[in-house]
């Protein structure tokens, strides 16, 4: 792993004391429509005080409502991307999404256990829209390579059963700590899992690991759809341990900016609402237009806590 600038041992005259914002790399494909993918990687990890290194696995053929096809980046041009700037740039934090192929998967696999310091969040999104082969192929490669590198699996409660507990034959998606169990089976300590459905229109949201729930934030549901949550929240959490917050408060304040980014989201097309992960540099009602906004309107010299 190439040397921290910020480190005492740098021989570097020429850094400033001040040497700016922890680096994330993302390992995403390119969302057209800006709500996920790295478009949205890149906007929350700015937007959580970070900076993001965002390496190309796939291009993807969607608009707001659906996702259409997808092509995979080569996995060499994947490889060459993340390590030219590897070799050039400290990181604190990975966040993996979607790969595109199972050789993605395992290209980026082999780039990530050169560095086994830095913790990696890993986002598993839905992927019904792939042809069920190419699938296959691709939760295999996910579950052997990646899964065992990742210090906190993201993804909703529904699709995190189907791909770590494919013969799961209850009536009910497995719980967390079910969910937990399976994963720390293939290597991964902590899952946290969205979307565990409550009472009285509310869903939960859960950190745990095979002991049991660590930590649970109750949102009400909204009564839309939106698309970009998962990569919001997963971007939001490498960023949060990138900037050295222990893990319990690093996801109670991702969850908190996904759920203001969530009530602040906006649909630009025709079909699901976008989160807006700059909402907090928006200004208050009744001031929009104006030609000098206050300072109450400005981003925050700490956005990561204004939550």
């Amino acid at each position: 792993m190439t040397q921290d600038p910020r480190s005492p041992e740098s021989d570097d005259p020429n850094l400033d004391e001040d040497v700016g914002p922890p680096c994330v790399m993302s390992f995403n494909a390119n969302d057209p429509s800006g709500a996920g993918g790295l478009g949205g990687d890149v906007a929350t990890i700015s937007a959580m005080g970070a900076h993001a290194l965002p390496v190309v696995t796939a291009v993807m053929l969607r608009d707001t409502a659906e996702v259409f096809d997808h092509s995979p980046i080569d996995d060499d041009a994947v490889v060459e991307q993340a390590r030219g700037i590897l070799e050039d740039t400290s990181i604190l934090a990975w966040k993996v999404g979607f790969l595109g192929s199972a050789e993605g998967v395992s290209a980026v696999a082999e780039v990530l256990s050169d560095y086994p310091d830095v913790p990696l969040v890993s986002y598993l999104g839905t992927l019904s829209w792939m042809e069920e082969d190419a699938l296959e192929s691709y939760l295999e490669a996910w579950r052997e390579l990646v899964l065992p590198q990742t210090a906190v699996l993201v993804g909703n409660q529904a699709t995190l059963t189907n791909a770590l507990l494919p013969d799961w034959e209850a009536d009910r998606p497995a719980s967390p700590r079910e969910i937990a169990v399976a994963a720390a089976e293939h290597g991964t300590r902590f899952v946290l899992v969205t979307g565990v459905q409550l009472p009285d229109q509310f869903i939960d949201n859960v950190l745990a690991s095979p002991e049991g729930p660590i930590l649970g934030e109750k949102f009400e549901r909204f009564d839309t759809s939106f698309v970009g949550a998962g990569d919001t929240l997963s971007a939001a959490l490498a960023s949060m341990l990138a900037n050295g917050a222990e893990l319990h408060e690093a996801v109670a304040e991702a969850l908190t900016f996904l759920d203001q980014s969530l009530d602040a989201g906006f649909r630009p097309g025709m079909g699901s609402v976008v989160p807006d992960r700059f909402f907090w540099a928006q200004p208050p009602e009744g001031e929009e237009g104006a030609e000098e906004p206050g300072p109450e309107s400005q981003p925050p010299s700490d956005p990561r806590h204004v939550h």
